[in-house]
């Protein structure tokens, strides 16, 4: 009787624990999830580490989709997981296009009604920030993207095309600060660097990106203060001022670059920054996550591990990390070396699904079938081939999921970052592998989720805090 009412009693803790972690309890090896909790809510729960004081210096990240949303997309109909997981591909084909350097072609003409197609520049991403520009301030609201460099917004007259957004269009005729670059400047060449295209000139700059997804933005290229919290501002801010845009960038203003290009918006705040920014994405839609720079970062986790920042010259805009390996259950696969070297690793705010090399994906996909063999499989979706039907289970036993990086980190992938949810019937892994050896890995911001991710681009390091949105 002693050992039964000893189980009992431990069954009464686990439910409690159960519920006190929001529908999850885990051990080194397993995390035991209540199904219904894989569903968003639908109604916006705020993190703490942005509410009062603390949002006067970090940037409220919320899911362009989610409840949470400024633009109030989550009270429309959203896109659907497929649609989604398609945008996603369009983006990490363009990063393999850029990294593989393909040739690029120059814009189709100084007026840049359409662009011709480059594959220089990504697809769009997933979360948004809150930042101020001009004088008067006019609060925009903008994809973020570690994957791209040039800061863009939608400008009135717009004299082709934009698109609806949510907030009024900015107009530069109505702050004091603003002004036209050059053509011919040292600035106008450097855009044009950045985004693969020549810049296009009359007596001022004109740039012109195109991304994978066939979205675009042309435009002038100017300066403007640019306002992130009370303490800091930043005159003659270079960014781009969009007369002509098209694509799938929902109702945002424009895109927030965070890549490693002279114009992002991490080597322009340089001087007061350091280069060092961190940012931490809530582990469901409708959460919020943060955005920091300078002696913000690595503030909100109480351990941050680092591994190696790299450089690599077929994408000097991107992040690179030395990923080695991957655990299941706590037991190292059997990946060779070179399956991770010789492709090498980007980490990547815009990608949302985690692309491994083929011989890693392999391996990883065996090992979370056999832990997941009681639970009915179901058909693929898009490019995810290990799904499961969950709809008759209360609760269902993950396996946990390690990825090893350069100098002993090792990043404990949270149970949100394990699956990805259609509906409860097709549940599948999120993961995916790349279909040539040679391309990329990138790790995805599902699998980013709930970490404090710091970059001290500077110091050439990269960190993982456990626990940075809560």
């Amino acid at each position: 009787m002693a050992i039964a009412t000893s189980s009992f009693l431990c069954f009464l803790l686990s439910c409690s624990l159960l519920l006190a972690h929001g529908g999850e309890i885990a051990d080194s090896h397993h995390h035991v999830i209540v199904t219904n909790s894989l569903i968003p809510a639908k109604t916006c729960t705020q993190s703490p580490k942005v509410s009062g004081s603390n949002q006067l210096r970090k940037l409220q990240v919320v899911h362009i989709n989610g409840p949470c949303s400024p633009l109030g997309q989550g009270k429309k109909t959203n896109l659907n997981l497929g649609q989604i997981l398609l945008q996603d591909e369009l983006r990490v084909r363009s990063i393999h296009s850029r990294i593989s350097n393909s040739k690029q072609s120059p814009l189709a003409d100084s007026k840049a009604k359409i662009p011709a197609k480059s594959g220089r520049s990504l697809g769009t991403g997933n979360f948004v920030v809150n930042v101020g520009l001009g004088t008067p301030k006019r609060d925009l609201t903008l994809i973020f993207d570690t994957g791209s460099d040039l800061t863009w917004i939608q400008c009135k007259p717009c004299a082709v095309n934009c698109y609806q957004q949510n907030e009024p269009t900015f107009d530069p005729s109505q702050s004091s600060t603003y002004s036209n670059i050059s053509c011919g400047s040292a600035e106008c060449t450097q855009v044009g660097l950045a985004t693969g295209n020549s810049p296009r000139c009359s007596s001022t700059c004109i740039y012109g990106v195109l991304y994978g997804d066939n979205s675009y933005s042309v435009g002038f290229y100017g300066r403007e203060t640019l306002t992130l919290s009370a303490s800091d501002v930043f005159p003659n801010f270079e960014f781009g001022c969009g007369q002509n845009n098209r694509g799938l960038f929902g109702s945002a203003a424009g895109l927030l670059g965070l890549g490693r290009n002279q114009i992002s918006l991490v080597s322009q705040t340089a001087t007061k920054f350091g280069k060092k920014f961190s940012y931490c994405l809530p582990s469901t839609s409708s959460g919020t996550g943060f955005l920091a720079f300078g002696n913000q970062v690595g503030t909100s986790s109480s351990s941050v591990k680092y591994t190696s920042l790299l450089t690599d010259s077929r994408g000097n805009s991107f992040y690179f990390v030395p990923l080695l390996g991957i655990s299941v259950k706590g037991q190292r696969l059997a990946i060779p070396p070179t399956a991770f070297t010789s492709s090498g690793t980007i980490i990547d705010s815009g990608t949302v699904i985690t692309r491994l090399p083929p011989a890693a994906y392999a391996a990883l996909r065996s090992a979370f079938r056999q832990a997941m063999s009681k639970y009915p499989s179901t058909s693929s979706l898009s490019i995810l081939d290990t799904c499961y039907d969950l709809s008759g289970y209360n609760t269902v036993t993950i396996p946990t999921i390690t990825l090893h990086f350069g100098g002993g980190t090792g990043l404990a992938v949270d149970s949100s970052g394990i699956l990805v949810v259609a509906s409860l019937s097709q549940v599948c892994l999120a993961f995916a592998g790349n279909s040539d050896p040679s391309d990329v890995a990138i790790l995805g911001n599902k699998q980013q989720q709930t970490f404090e991710v710091v970059y001290d681009v500077t110091g050439g390091k990269l960190g993982f805090g456990a626990g940075g949105c809560s």
